[in-house]
């Protein structure tokens, strides 16, 4: 019997692994399956662009997967099932279930919103298509003179607010930031960034809580009212919450505890990668949730469960940053340079170089899934746990 490896989710960590996986070992010893919701694969990191009226390319998972051995199974995930390793899922035909004898957990994370009144019937999101879908459509419904708010001062805000800004200049888009607009940026890169919120017209609320969102405004921490016509909520993402019904170690934000193969520590079948998983990288910090750390994640974990079905050593990936790429609408951008541990030296790039350097970045990305298994050399050996050619 072939060994069955199911992956939950198709998005930069899950395809990645995925991929890596279907060129790692031959198929006729192991069964690797992708369970998925959507039938394309969402390139997130231009979901602002999205939002914002652009077209984006169309990418169907069966074409990405056409001839890699990689069986795809529309559906969407309701349980995981440790003790009788199977998930349940509900697809086109109703309830189904589909066992596994490893598991690759990549569900990836959603918006949340952080209890505060109002934002789930007020409030859009850019954390998944058809919530960015509805803020595009209701983006066009908005009148010239038409206030917009972005609440949350992260990357994801940053993009957000300065796309729509610069789409549609007869809006006034406004951004609200917890603490200080680019705070965590180097000196010189804060002061481009205000710069360009100046030149796109953004009113910056800085060191400003969102305690209430309703159809017209939102309320401040301080007892202010600030108008919102729109209100775009980016300030923060949480993990979807099937983990959380399992027996899975969690850590405190509900990510799956995995060591430095991306292994579950509280169940060796199973893997977690991308926003799923809670994992420390260099100087003990957790790594933060991106593509950047997706993606190799995704490498990771497809290298340990290749090593360990044939009998071979684990490698280990290094695990570093080297910069935070932020995109201030078609024409502008930040590439922050940061040390290994993710903090900002004093050293980046802006401007149009900069969104150039963005944009090679996302096409990088993308390729990587279109393209999964051009992504190593081909390699060959003759073990596996059944004595059949495991690796490839």
């Amino acid at each position: 019997m072939k060994h069955r490896i199911v992956v939950l989710g198709a998005g930069y960590a899950g395809a990645a692994a995925a991929g890596r996986l279907a060129r790692r070992l031959h198929p006729d010893s192991v069964e690797i399956t992708v369970v998925n919701a959507g039938a394309e694969f969402v390139e997130r990191v231009r979901l602002h662009q999205l939002a914002a009226g652009q077209r984006l390319a169309h990418r169907r998972l069966r074409d990405i997967y056409a001839g890699t051995g990689v069986r795809l199974l529309l559906g969407r995930v309701t349980a995981v099932d440790l003790d009788r390793r199977v998930v349940a899922l509900v697809d086109q035909q109703g309830a189904d279930e589909i066992s596994y004898d490893t598991l690759v957990y990549a569900l990836g994370s959603t918006g949340t919103d952080h209890g505060v009144p109002g934002v789930a019937a007020h409030a859009y999101d850019i954390a998944g298509r058809e919530s960015t879908l509805r803020l595009r459509d209701r983006l066009v419904r908005l009148g010239a003179g038409g206030n917009v708010l972005v609440v949350g001062g992260g990357l994801t805000g940053l993009e957000a607010a300065t796309e729509i800004a610069e789409a549609r200049p007869d809006l006034a888009v406004a951004i609200a930031a917890r603490g200080g607009l680019g705070d965590w940026l180097d000196g010189g890169a804060r002061r481009h960034l205000r710069r360009v919120c100046d030149r796109l017209g953004i009113t910056v609320h800085e060191q400003t809580d969102i305690v209430g969102v309703d159809a017209a405004s939102a309320a401040t921490g301080d007892a202010r009212t600030v108008p919102a016509q729109v209100t775009v909520w980016t300030a923060g993402f949480a993990v979807h919450p099937i983990a959380a019904a399992t027996h899975l170690e969690l850590a405190e934000t509900g990510q799956i505890r995995v060591d430095a193969s991306m292994r579950a520590v509280s169940h060796p079948e199973v893997y977690a990668i991308g926003d799923a998983a809670f994992a420390e990288g260099p100087g003990g910090r957790p790594l933060r949730m991106s593509c950047a750390t997706g993606i190799p994640m995704g490498w990771q974990a497809a290298d340990a469960i290749a090593a360990r079905l044939t009998g071979r050593e684990v490698p280990k990936l290094a695990f570093r940053y080297y910069n935070q790429c932020v995109s201030l609408g078609r024409r502008d951008g930040l590439i922050q340079f940061v040390t290994a541990d993710d903090q900002a030296k004093a050293s980046f790039l802006a401007g149009r170089v900069a969104a150039r350097y963005k944009e090679m970045v996302c096409r990088g990305a993308a390729w990587s899934v279109r393209h999964p298994t051009l992504l190593l050399p081909s390699r060959r050996h003759r073990t596996s746990p059944r004595g059949q050619n495991a690796l490839r």
